[in-house]
């Protein structure tokens, strides 16, 4: 557990304070007593059970005002909520290597299986893009609530030559801003931003101008390796400024597999710790896919991520409203025992 305003937290020291003001409160009160009356009367008085039913309430109070100083300090658990993602863009790879055949019956088709099921699981309340990328990147399908504008999308993937991670992701955030400027031609594509903001007479990245702030995530299907483009990992930092998460998902085998025609030949191999980076850059997770079988599982997952995560949460009102139920039943059980509110 963190708290937003930690500074607050000195006034804990209250807590035994008060004790000794309650302890001082009872010894006097029994000096009190001692003086007007006998020992016999007061055990009398007392009764064999209320003697500690009288501690009760005072300590409930106690409690009640240790999580309302707790509560003004603010804190924060990391809980399970719906998530806030309204936005989710899926960024494919249609390079040549998604050709191979170590995925049934190849990485391209196996995707698109698992993809068209993810769709049409995803909350209709969920806008999705779609952005095909190889040597260059596009949207293919730009960000709407029509479930079968995205499902034809997939269907019209077509193969093409190289591959650019890094392409596929600024233009997935392009799909998100579009008012967003890259260079796709270099490895470090924040070189025209800067250029574009001076121009402007902004001295400020215009990556921080606007965010998603939690509504907008990214899901990157491709087998990783990168052969032409900005740089994937520089490509996922300027996401992660806009509070866009990439959730990766490597297709293939690290063995890989080799693909060719007309008298070449290559293999093509499975490049995780890229995706890996991606992935950690931006607080994003990474998923393995060897198999038909377990692409549909990592989508499977994905979908129960993106409608539930784990985000860190400020949690005042709940020790706030511990805090009013202790003091309600100690001022009860006060009634109902001694006819007061103590």
């Amino acid at each position: 557990m963190k708290f937003l305003w930690p500074e607050l937290l000195w006034l804990l020291v209250l807590i035994p304070l008060l004790v000794l003001l309650y302890l001082w409160l009872l010894r006097r009160r029994r000096k009190i007593v001692v003086r007007f009356a006998g020992l016999a009367n007061i055990k009398a008085a007392l009764g064999k059970n209320l003697s500690w039913r009288r501690h009760v309430p005072p300590v409930l109070l106690l409690l009640a005002t240790t999580l309302m100083l707790l509560a003004v300090a603010r804190p924060t658990a990391v809980i399970t909520l719906p998530s806030t993602h309204r936005t989710i863009v899926l960024a494919m790879d249609v390079s040549g290597s998604m050709r191979a055949r170590d995925v049934e019956p190849s990485r391209l088709q196996a995707a698109q299986a698992a993809a068209r099921s993810f769709v049409q699981q995803v909350p209709l309340s969920t806008r999705l893009a779609v952005v095909e990328f190889a040597a260059t990147a596009s949207v293919v399908q730009p960000p709407t609530r029509n479930r079968q504008d995205v499902l034809n999308a997939i269907d019209r993937f077509e193969l093409q030559r190289g591959t650019a991670v890094g392409s596929g992701i600024l233009i997935s955030v392009k799909a998100l801003f579009p008012d967003a400027v890259f260079n796709l031609r270099r490895a470090n594509p924040r070189a025209d931003e800067r250029l574009t903001s001076q121009e402007n007479g902004n001295d400020a990245d215009p990556v921080s101008l606007q965010t998603a702030e939690g509504s907008a995530a990214i899901i990157l299907l491709t087998d990783g390796q990168s052969t032409t483009g900005p740089d994937p990992v520089v490509s996922a930092e300027i996401a992660a400024e806009r509070g866009i998460r990439i959730y990766t998902v490597g297709i293939g085998t690290p063995d890989g597999f080799i693909i060719g025609s007309e008298g070449w030949s290559m293999r093509v191999r499975l490049d995780e710790d890229a995706l890996k980076s991606i992935a950690s850059v931006t607080d994003g997770e990474y998923f393995f896919a060897g198999t038909a079988t377990e692409l549909q599982k990592v989508y499977d997952t994905l979908n129960t991520k993106l409608v539930f995560e784990k985000r860190e949460t400020e949690v005042a009102g709940f020790f706030a409203g511990i805090a009013a139920v202790l003091t309600i039943l100690a001022a009860l059980l006060s009634m109902v025992w001694f006819n007061r509110v103590l």
